[in-house]
């Protein structure tokens, strides 16, 4: 685009509503697909951005927040400069609308937002925090705000700061619903489980997850059906429970037939989810001991002392059994595998 028409376009942004509202719609429309008119129209941002922050029409603001949006998208520098230049108060005051369209996209602005490093801490401090978890809670809300909410918490809680301000809005309860009625395998349930991982590490979200009703047990189901990185999130979850403390955490996720699904994953999910899992199934053993101890231990024997703590089900105790037979064929068939490579490989070397 030569720089005659940019500057008729951009000019318009700054004239009467009717005239901004048709440039930001072909703002949005030229940066839909083009890094390169992203970079050409930055100089679009700051009134925009005025455009939100000034009483206006609502298709005025929806105009001017999906070219920002646009303008967002995949372009560091533009992240920044639209922060910089205090999208994020209208953004905020959006986030409360109820408009669901105008929600919808102020929670989209912030998911794009929240990729930039940089502005994390900034988007977390201008109070978003509580309206996006207001948004996951809210029954019968936008089934899009709501996971769009979702991926921004997720993405804002890699800052500690942030992980304290979420934690702060009781996010666990409704957390632990859409890990409840989401599919095992879907990406909502990995950025909700992973959000869980990180929030546990406090004493209230542990308190408050085992204080929802089936709470842990939506945890041991991801643990069991999810995706492997949900495994993985999953099995890190109960870790950090029990590692924290073990006397209290223990039983109820004992009693949530969490063994199968443990004994699974130490032979096939991924290399951390492995690990995580010999560790937690030494945890939940009966009697602490010495880690020198415990390497030496065969996960069998951890079992049976697991198996010979569990009040009640008979049902459990024999699928956990029934598991570890299958575990330990599986795993000598990769042992017999890997040896047969191992000497096929060393009949192929030279001499």
């Amino acid at each position: 685009m030569d720089s005659h028409p940019l500057s008729l376009l951009l000019l318009r942004l700054i004239q009467d509503p009717s005239s901004q509202i048709q440039a930001a719609k072909e703002i949005r429309q030229l940066t839909r697909t083009s890094k390169g008119c992203r970079r050409q129209f930055s100089a679009a941002i700051k009134p925009l951005v005025s455009m939100l922050s000034t009483p206006s029409p609502p298709d005025a603001n929806e105009a001017a927040l999906l070219a920002l949006l646009n303008l967002a998208v995949k372009d560091e520098t533009n992240k920044i400069s639209i922060v910089e230049a205090g999208a994020l108060i209208p953004i905020v005051r959006f986030l409360q609308s109820v408009d669901t369209n105008m929600q919808e996209h102020a929670v989209a602005a912030i998911v794009t937002l929240s990729a930039s490093p940089v502005k994390k801490l900034a988007i977390g401090a201008s109070g978003s925090i509580p309206f996006l978890v207001k948004i996951v809670n809210h029954h019968g809300g936008s089934p899009q705000a709501k996971t769009d909410a979702i991926v921004a918490l997720s993405n804002l809680s890699t800052e500690p700061d942030n992980l304290t301000l979420i934690l702060q809005s009781n996010p666990v309860p409704c957390l632990v619903n859409i890990l409840k009625t989401s599919k095992k395998s879907s990406k909502i349930t990995q950025r909700c489980i992973s959000l869980i991982e990180s929030l546990v590490e406090f004493k209230e979200a542990r308190v408050s997850l085992t204080s929802e009703e089936g709470g842990v047990l939506a945890v041991v189901e991801v643990l069991e059906s999810g995706s492997h990185q949900s495994r993985e999130h999953a099995v890190g979850t109960l870790l950090t429970m029990c590692q924290i403390d073990r006397c209290r955490y223990r039983e109820p996720i004992l009693k949530e037939g969490v063994i199968p699904g443990l004994l699974e994953l130490t032979v096939q999910g991924t290399a951390k989810a492995r690990t995580n899992a010999h560790t937690l199934l030494r945890l939940l053993r009966d009697s602490p001991y010495k880690r020198s101890e415990l390497e030496s231990e065969t996960l069998e024997n951890i079992l049976s002392n697991i198996i010979s703590q569990i009040d009640g089900e008979e049902e459990q105790c024999g699928n956990a059994k029934k598991m570890l037979a299958e575990m330990v064929q599986v795993s000598m068939e990769q042992s017999l595998r890997h040896l047969q490579q191992r000497a096929f490989f060393g009949l192929q070397s030279p001499l």
